[in-house]
């Protein structure tokens, strides 16, 4: 895949390309390469997760777990943490109380409030998702080689920017 630039509208345009004949090689190139990867790892996740009883879980409601956390969060917290509007986190909400991947309870500090916390069947599918990046990790590192793997790692810790790692990526890049 390449992203060019077409000299007339000055707009990045995807094209698909085959391995790099040069040394030299675009910036751009590692982004879209970087998303590859990522997208690559996220999609055998789920597939796996689906082959394993769980095909209605989607992307955006793993994340939603993480936004939930241990402890539990409110629709609002769980809307700043994703970069959503707090419709848009209740309707997520909703749907892992229907898939049954969370639960709705009272907030002991505040008895207005409501709290959504983690199901037993979400830390489940949570655990086996762990499970396939680690098994995921090791196929990587067997095409790759461990080292290569490590260095890759340790490279991107190095250049990532400080609070870089947030989980409102989605809402990022949409917007």
């Amino acid at each position: 895949m390449d992203n060019m630039v077409d000299d007339e509208t000055m707009v990045n345009q995807v094209v698909h390309i085959g391995k790099p004949e040069s040394r030299s090689r675009p910036g751009y190139e590692l982004p879209l390469l970087l998303l590859a990867g990522f997208r690559t790892l996220i999609d055998e996740v789920h597939a796996e997760l689906a082959a394993q009883g769980h095909p209605d879980l989607r992307p955006a409601h793993a994340f939603a777990l993480q936004a939930i956390g241990p402890d539990g969060a409110g629709a609002s917290d769980i809307a700043r943490t994703l970069g959503i509007s707090k419709q848009a986190a209740g309707k997520t909400v909703d749907k892992l109380v229907a898939l049954g991947y969370a639960v709705r309870a009272d907030d002991p500090a505040d008895a207005r409030r409501k709290l959504v916390r983690i199901s037993r069947s979400g830390y489940d599918v949570l655990a086996r998702s762990a499970a396939v990046f680690d098994r995921l990790r090791a196929q990587w590192a067997a095409a790759l080689g461990e080292d290569a793997v490590r260095t890759m790692e340790d490279g991107l810790r190095t250049v990532a920017a400080p609070g870089a790692f947030r989980l409102d990526a989605a809402s990022w890049i949409g917007s």
